[in-house]
């Protein structure tokens, strides 16, 4: 969205390690704080945010299952508990991807380059986040995901850092992750293994292809905005009509304040024009759920993120 003020304390730790002690660190002192990931999804405050924000931006790292989990063993031979955080062998993956078609991404790794590298590799299963920005650990904690199905969907174990600053993994039958919702609670996503596909490149090419062509027509993909504000809400309760058809039906398309606007294109974002402040953003937000729910009756839940001081 490109909005928002400054934070008193930024903080960039380049293994999940790193971002273990940067949080024990902060709770320690009892700082306020905040995880960062690509900020697709989120909505700062103007002004100054107090407290601590750590950046997983530094954290961009996918690597082949084996060299970062099966083949890390400490000196009594036993499977080293910080593998996860090993350095990569420089080997992504085995030259036949039927073999182990998993690969292991730090919080950081960008959904775009996660795509890229498994359409590469020929492993399959993640077309559906072509074109969407944002970071690996950020997309788990909101099971980031549409009509191809949730990212949630790949994990196979999560590594976060639990209330007590401890490293715990999770299996997805553990976290019973729901609709744009992990239940992860308080915990840190620090990194994950991800399950695929093995499937011809040509045929994850194709699919890549269409799902960007569905989402150009429909989607404001080359503007300034936070994805989708609203979570679609209960089709029974709403006859069907996702959270954008609901603000179409109810003419709050173009609505507009300052350089805040609702999309012309989809009901269900909002774009900066260029100059928008982070209050105009949240204002209209709240106008759009009001008159929403005073014209349906379905009060819209916010999908996006909203950081207020």
């Amino acid at each position: 969205m490109r909005v928002g003020g400054r934070v008193e304390w930024f903080l960039e730790p380049t293994t999940p390690e790193e971002l273990r002690s940067a949080v024990i660190s902060c709770r320690e002192r009892e700082l306020p704080l905040r995880i960062l990931g690509g900020g697709a999804n989120l909505i700062i405050a103007d002004g100054l945010l107090p407290g601590v924000v750590i950046g997983t931006g530094r954290m961009n790292r996918l690597f082949r299952i084996d060299a970062a989990v099966d083949g890390d063993t400490n000196p009594e031979g036993e499977q080293d508990p910080g593998a996860w955080s090993a350095e990569p062998s420089g080997r992504v993956a085995p030259a036949d991807p039927s073999i182990d078609p998993r690969l292991v991404g730090w919080a950081g790794t960008t959904l775009p380059s996660l795509v890229r590298t498994a359409r590469d590799l020929g492993y399959g299963g993640i077309e559906g986040v072509v074109g969407i920005p944002g970071h690996l650990g950020g997309g788990i904690a909101m099971n980031a995901g549409g009509r191809w199905g949730e990212l949630w969907d790949r994990v196979e174990l999560v590594r976060v850092i639990d209330e007590q600053g401890e490293f715990l993994d999770l299996t997805r039958e553990q976290v019973q992750p729901g609709y744009r919702n992990s239940n992860l609670g308080e915990k840190i996503i620090a990194a994950a293994i991800m399950r695929f596909e093995p499937t011809p490149k040509p045929l994850i090419e194709q699919r890549m292809r269409e799902n960007l062509r569905a989402k150009n027509a429909v989607q404001p993909v080359s503007e300034r905005s936070a994805g989708c504000v609203f979570k679609n809400p209960d089709p029974e309760l709403s006859g069907g009509r996702g959270a954008g058809q609901l603000v179409d039906d109810c003419g709050l398309k173009g609505r507009s304040m300052g350089d805040a606007m609702v999309s012309p294109l989809h009901g269900n974002f909002i774009v900066n024009r260029g100059s928008a402040l982070a209050t105009d953003v949240l204002a209209l937000i709240d106008q759009v759920r009001e008159e929403v729910a005073q014209q349906t009756g379905i009060q819209l839940e916010l999908e996006v993120k909203r950081w207020l001081g």
